[in-house]
């Protein structure tokens, strides 16, 4: 009937105007007049619900309650009352402009509160008739209703207008739809994020089995919907969810009462008002239904007349949300300063006057009736007017007038004065007060989300009941702009906190197993659970991250192309190789001059062949392990260097024996010629060739996960295989080696510029230093490091073979071709040049001493 109603009234509006006869008004039905009021530039209307209108009824536990229920709403008008005051006297806010009100009473029902709303609306309510009509004198907006179904009829109505509805109290989720109530907004926060609240505060107290009680209306069956799909997702069950509202039959009330008797869970989740439990109270200490946990809503749980009426403290214990504690200076004085009323509002005064102090002016003579002196005083009594434990709403009225009041400010472009006392246009006044945000003068921030709500945030409120004598406490706090699960805040009493995930739980000694110490848990290890008694063992290729709570993929660590050391090597094997082909090009193209000639054309192209072989197999030492590549990276680099040696052993023995052929009656060249040469450069690498193909089908390298060296991360390397297949590859090339710096070093006395002894001998020299670091080296290293000494070592020792034997040659190939006859190649070398010769070979000694060494131990 409610929709119904409410387009009725709205017709009616419309049918008005089109019954005016021409530009002359005729007013409909009878006037509305406000309980109180106070002209001004701009009206603010005020709709609070300052009587009852509920009926006794036979059948019914309705006690017929006093016919005025204007404490509360007199306190909500005072409150706006205050704001307008302070704001009219403010020389910030809106100079110049002066705020009037209008407050009328909805009688606590949906079609008074739609009527005072239309009489807000049409403004008109003392107009005489025939006279010219002029734009209607509307309130810019509304502030009220206190209830959520209440507020639903006004909102719809008045939305048609573009007039906004500012309720202090009305808490439903469906007002936050913006379809239906365009033009509502609140200063209390939506019951979509309480409803949640409760939930989060039941599984806090590890309450999985609860019965519930919801007003039968929208405020309680939306809440109460809200809370019963939240609680579901939280894994808490509800054994019952019953309505009820006080104009319930007697018998709809006992199968309430026989419903929770029969119930096995002792949590009672209440979504209702407080006169509800008026009604609850007595019946549930008729029935003896004593001793459960209640849980409540803003609606009643911090309300002091709940705390009044529970006589036999049923709701000793009780838990629920409140709004939090507030003050605004000078509010609680005015409130309590009810003379000024009388000026307002005359006929309510007096009204208020006698329910306050329980007095009658006018009293019958046979009527026990106490008369009303007009003298009597507030600080004499103490009732629920004096008691301001409602400050929060009285703070939500508050706030709502500094809203309007703020967007005027903007709207007018108000500075030191304001330009205009035009009232703005609805809808552009609505659009503005939307998007206003301000501060209070206690600091709090006001503002209205998309949904024209506030920020929700409530205070977790314990009643507790000793004696005759009630107290509020808080003991925790709920805040919904903050992450889940920060949300909500309760204090504990325990005696160790609850170890986090990544911990485990060790027992005090000497202590209850309450008390314990939470100790990480070890590298490794993880617990995901909080108070977890032990801490499990990551599978091998998996690790604990740094907060020990979950398992995570090792890191896998190899030396690779894209890092700066691969990259490094890269670009130095690569060099090496371009340097050993350009040497080859300028040995080839003076190929018939007399210094190529005399040291031995073919087997220097052939040495520089292996020396390029050398640098590029070092490129296989980079890279993600695999099969192909751990093969090929022990034999290629095996084999291309004795392949390089064995060209070196042959170029020293032809230096030996081409100087003793010089000796009378000798004929040793016949013995070592081109031919023999090729075949011991043969022999030579083939022996390597064999010690290869023997390492490689006993037990070739295989790329291995090294899980030892790291605890946090595997190493990719090449496995040997055969550790004596390893050493031996190398050990052939240390012997060639050594044999070659024998016989080079035995060669050093011959002529000097013909001679490539000293070359060979500095370039061994080098080479078996390189190799000989390379042990400890190689064997100290962990990772990655231990392939970039090999590539190191094998770098080093080919750039050392290539700078000694070959550079010298160059330079006088290029430089000092006069040089490069027969000659000059027979005239001894003079000192000058042999030392800058000798401290070369030996600086870069030092360089590979002062650099591999110690950076591959430090590592």
């Amino acid at each position: 009937m409610e929709p119904i109603f409410n387009l009725v009234h709205v017709v009616m509006v419309i049918i008005n105007a089109f019954r005016t006869n021409g530009t002359f008004c005729s007013l409909q039905g009878e006037p509305v007049y406000p309980l109180l009021s106070k002209d001004g530039d701009i009206i603010v209307g005020g709709i609070f619900p300052f009587h009852r209108t509920w009926e006794n009824t036979e059948i019914s536990y309705e006690v017929k309650p006093s016919l005025l229920n204007c404490v509360r709403a007199m306190q909500y008008s005072q409150s706006l009352i205050f704001a307008i005051e302070e704001i009219n006297n403010s020389s910030s806010l809106l100079p110049g402009v002066s705020l009037g009100y209008k407050i009328y009473d909805t009688c606590s029902s949906t079609g008074m509160g739609v009527k005072m709303a239309l009489a807000l609306v049409n403004g008109n309510e003392n107009s005489i008739l025939d006279e010219p009509c002029t734009k209607p004198t509307q309130a810019q907006a509304i502030i009220g209703e206190t209830y959520s179904s209440v507020s639903m009829a006004i909102a719809k109505t008045v939305g048609p207008f573009s007039i906004p509805l500012i309720s202090h109290d009305a808490t439903c989720e469906c007002l936050s739809d913006k379809r239906i109530y365009p033009t509502f907004l609140r200063t209390v926060p939506s019951d979509y994020y309480q409803s949640r609240a409760m939930a989060e505060m039941v599984k806090q107290f590890g309450w999985t089995w609860v019965g519930a009680i919801r007003r039968d209306d929208v405020y309680g069956n939306s809440g109460m919907a809200a809370f019963t799909e939240a609680a579901e997702q939280m894994g808490i069950c509800l054994e019952y969810s019953l309505p009820f509202i006080r104009t319930y039959s007697q018998e709809k009330v006992l199968r309430i009462i026989q419903q929770i008797k029969s119930s096995t869970s002792r949590v009672i989740v209440a979504f209702v008002t407080y006169w509800d439990l008026e009604i609850l109270l007595d019946v549930f200490h008729e029935h003896n239904i004593t001793g459960y946990q209640w849980v409540g809503t803003e609606g009643w749980i911090s309300d002091s007349t709940v705390a009044r009426l529970d006589k036999h403290k049923i709701l000793q214990g009780a838990i629920g949300l409140a709004i939090p504690k507030t003050t605004v200076s000078g509010l609680k004085d005015f409130i309590l300063d009810i003379n000024p009323l009388k000026s307002a509002g005359s006929a309510i005064f007096t009204e208020f006057w006698e329910t306050l102090f329980n007095c009658k002016y006018t009293v019958q003579n046979d009527s026990e009736d106490i008369m009303c002196t007009g003298q009597e005083k507030l600080s004499e009594i103490e009732n629920e007017f004096t008691d301001m434990t409602m400050m929060p709403i009285f703070n939500n009225v508050y706030k709502a007038v500094y809203a309007i009041a703020h967007t005027l400010h903007n709207l007018l472009g108000c500075k030191q004065t304001c330009p205009t006392k035009k009232q703005p246009d609805p809808l552009t006044f609505l659009e503005h007060l939307k998007r206003v945000r301000f501060k209070t003068k206690e600091g709090e921030e006001v503002y209205f989300d998309k949904n024209g709500d506030p920020a929700s945030k409530y205070e977790i409120i314990n009643l507790q009941t000793i004696d005759d004598h009630h107290e509020f406490v808080t003991v925790g706090y709920y805040d919904s702009s903050l992450l889940a699960h920060n949300r909500l805040a309760m204090p504990v009493s325990v005696c160790s906190e609850s170890c986090p995930p990544g911990t485990r739980k060790a027992v005090q000694k000497g202590k209850p197993i309450c008390c314990f110490d939470c100790i990480p848990c070890a590298e490794g290890e993880i617990s995901n659970m909080t108070d977890s008694i032990k801490c499990e063992q990551c599978y091998q290729d998996f690790w604990s991250n740094t907060h020990r709570n979950e398992c995570v993929k090792k890191e896998i660590e190899f030396l690779s192309y894209e890092e700066t050391m691969g990259i490094l090597l890269t670009a130095f094997s690569i060099i090496g190789t371009f340097m050993t082909i350009i040497i080859a090009i300028i040995f080839f193209r003076h190929k018939n001059t007399p210094i190529v000639k005399a040291n031995n054309s073919e087997l220097s192209f052939l040495l520089l062949f292996s020396l390029a072989l050398c640098f590029l197999c070092s490129l296989t030492f980079i890279g993600q392990p695999s099969e192909w590549s751990c093969v090929l990276r022990h034999t290629a680099f095996g084999i291309t260097f004795v392949l390089c040696i064995s060209c070196v052993l042959g170029k020293t023995i032809v230096v030996l024996m081409a100087f003793r052929a010089t000796l009378p009656g000798s004929n040793v060249m016949k013995w070592f010629g081109p031919p023999q040469q090729r075949l011991s450069v043969l022999a030579f690498t083939l022996i390597q060739v064999l010690i290869c193909v023997l390492w490689l089908t006993t037990s070739p390298p295989f790329p291995f996960k090294n899980l030892k060296h790291y605890k946090e991360k595997i190493i990719l390397e090449c496995q040997l295989g055969s550790a004596v297949g390893f050493w031996a590859v190398l050990g052939y090339i240390g012997l060639l080696a050594l044999l070659c710096f024998i016989l080079a070093f035995l060669a050093r006395k011959l002529p000097d510029k013909f001679n490539e002894a000293k070359f060979i001998t500095f370039s061994m020299l080098i080479f078996c230093a390189v190799w000989i670091t390379f042990i400890p080296a190689y064997v100290s290293s962990p990772g990655k490091f231990t392939v970039a000494v090999e590539i190191f070592a094998i770098l080093a020792s080919s750039f050392g073979l290539l700078f000694c034997i070959f550079f010298p040659k160059c330079y006088i190939i290029i430089m000092k071709p006069e040089q490069n006859t027969k000659k000059q190649i027979l005239i001894k070398v003079p000192i000058f040049c042999q030392n800058l010769y000798i401290l070369c070979a030996w600086s870069f000694l030092f360089i590979y001493f002062f650099t591999l060494p110690r950076k591959c131990f430090l590592a």
